[in-house]
């Protein structure tokens, strides 16, 4: 199966952590994501790494400084990511139990989605839910 094939969507977002191995371990015990590639740098840093979610691709890496890329400094935060799951509540108690920080419970949305939000260990917000981009404002005429 090509690389193409195996994953879904055209947007791949890509994340710095200041502790990228701590992150990883993290994001798949937490949120279930899997290592398809991780490519180690020095000093135990990571290069870059692609984690997979239900077809779709994330890409981790440690700072780089001759890209700016830093870390998430704890300043609040540009931007948060949005995962449609097939079942929050048990993927929710999946993050609960791998100690992840819900600063949203579970619940239903105005606007037909259910689901949560948590922080992953350097302060990223991730929504996990039902919600499909445009299902509700489609129906509402928007």
């Amino acid at each position: 199966m090509s690389a193409q094939a195996r994953a879904q969507g055209n947007f791949y977002p890509c994340f710095c952590y200041a502790d990228a191995p701590r992150a990883i371990e993290f994001l798949e015990r937490a949120f279930g994501f899997r290592r398809r590639l991780v490519v180690p740098g020095p000093g135990g840093t990571v290069m870059h790494s692609e984690l997979e979610f239900e077809g779709g691709v994330i890409m981790v890496s440690s700072p780089k400084s001759e890209r700016h890329w830093v870390a998430p400094a704890g300043q609040g935060r540009s931007a948060s990511v949005c995962v449609r799951v097939a079942d929050p509540d048990a993927h929710c108690a999946r993050a609960k139990a791998a100690g992840a920080l819900i600063t949203q419970p579970l619940k239903d949305e105005d606007y037909g989605s259910r689901g949560y939000i948590a922080q992953d260990p350097e302060g990223n917000e991730w929504y996990f839910g039902t919600y499909v981009p445009g299902a509700h404002w489609d129906k509402l005429g928007v």
